[in-house]
């Protein structure tokens, strides 16, 4: 077994049939650094033909995978640009004849700047919930694991979660999720609606949605109906806390 020091990187050689089967610390001869371990390892050239560290060396950096942006699939290069110009005029269009009064409420929702929205569900409906919002302006990032959506909860400033607690099983996605939402300061919880898809519970139960510590819950059964229903709870929520957004001049979700 090698170990290496972290201190002075003195390679010590230990006679494995002496290992004990619990932690041990053992003392650097060279510079007396004391090294804790207690894992069987490789010598430095099977380590490296095998892909794994040697104890006592950093882990390899390992890259960020957030969830990717889900795109609206076009079948023509014309289509998209015309829907694209559709999308431009109708944008203009609301802007000029959005009464004074709403040009200067601080919780409307620019149309101009689309929620950008995190997918947390199992396979078998997550791309019909991704294209019901995508189609609607919604600003869509599709995770297809655990870590693809915490790193995306990191790099991003997002304005809505949706998750079902059957993400991504085998590494416990739903439980990753939660914890990154719950983690989050006061001043940055606010800014993010947190939506439980569930099998079990009743869509809109505000006492369920308090008690998971959610905003909103909305049954899978009536994914068909998602997007009315998010868009109510999601316009209650910024009514709810309109005034309390205008005084700290923060903009509505």
């Amino acid at each position: 077994m090698t170990i290496v020091c972290q201190k002075c990187e003195a390679r010590l050689q230990v006679d494995e049939t002496k290992i004990p089967s619990r932690p041990f610390v053992v003392r650097c001869p060279k510079c007396h650094e004391s090294l804790e371990t207690g894992l069987p390892s490789r010598g430095p050239e099977e380590a490296i033909a095998a892909g794994g560290p040697i104890i006592g060396e950093s882990p390899r950096f390992e890259i960020a995978n957030p969830a990717p942006l889900f795109e609206l699939k076009q079948n023509a290069t014309e289509p998209a640009l015309a829907a694209s110009a559709d999308r431009l005029a109708e944008l203009l269009s609301g802007l000029i004849n959005q009464p004074a009064q709403d040009r200067n409420a601080t919780y409307a929702r620019p149309s101009w700047d689309p929620r950008k929205v995190l997918i947390c569900v199992p396979e078998d409906y997550r791309e019909s919930v991704a294209l019901s919002l995508a189609e609607n302006g919604y600003q869509v990032f599709v995770a297809n694991d655990a870590r693809q959506a915490v790193d995306r909860m990191r790099e991003n400033l997002l304005d809505v979660v949706f998750l079902d607690p059957r993400f991504d099983p085998t590494e416990q996605g739903a439980l990753f999720v939660t914890r990154e939402v719950n983690t989050l300061r006061p001043a940055q919880r606010r800014r993010l609606f947190f939506v439980l898809l569930s099998p079990a519970l009743r869509s809109m139960d505000a006492h369920a949605a308090f008690l998971n510590n959610v905003n909103a819950i909305i049954n899978v059964s009536e994914v068909t109906e998602l997007l009315p229903l998010i868009e109510r709870r999601i316009r209650e929520y910024n009514e709810l806390y309109k005034d309390f957004k205008s005084t700290l001049g923060v903009s509505a979700l």
